[in-house]
């Protein structure tokens, strides 16, 4: 028996060195494992940072682009407003000058009724300037004003 023994607890301590060597090999396969994958994590953390990089940059240049967009925009949109108000200022200028001119045609249009009613030709003029004739003046039409501007007098 003794044999038998021996012979056991040589395989025993044979499987144990095969134990303790493909622990040993188990452990580095593991640590090599283990390299590999923080290696691998490494560099994926490396590709999303750029990744992130790389979209705050598009995102920075994007901002600028908009920037400058509403810039131009913004430009336009004040010279617009100032042509705008110079033209609102024309018209207004141009309806004050429409009324006045239609007072004023119609005040003419009053003094020619006024004459083709009389009859047959017009007032005799007033002695002196200064000493109007009494029915000449006092005619209807002229209690309508005759209103002009300056700017109708300009060359």
């Amino acid at each position: 028996m003794a044999c038998s023994s021996g012979t056991s607890s040589g395989a025993t301590s044979s499987m144990l060195q095969n134990n303790s060597g493909s622990e040993e090999e188990l452990q580095a396969l593991m640590e090599q494992r283990k390299r590999k994958r923080m290696i691998s994590n490494r560099e994926s953390a490396r590709r999303s940072r750029m990744r992130k990089q790389k979209h705050l940059d598009d995102l920075a240049s994007q901002v600028t682009q908009l920037r400058n967009e509403n810039h131009q925009i913004l430009t336009s949109v004040n010279l617009t407003t100032q042509k705008y108000l110079a033209v609102e200022a024309e018209n207004s200028v141009l309806r004050a000058q429409v009324n006045e001119l239609s007072h004023w045609l119609e005040s003419l249009n009053e003094i020619i009724h006024f004459l083709n009613a009389t009859d047959g030709g017009p007032p005799p003029p007033p002695s002196s300037f200064f000493e109007p004739d009494a029915t000449f003046f006092n005619k209807a039409y002229l209690s309508q004003p005759i209103m002009a501007s300056a700017d109708m007098l300009q060359y």
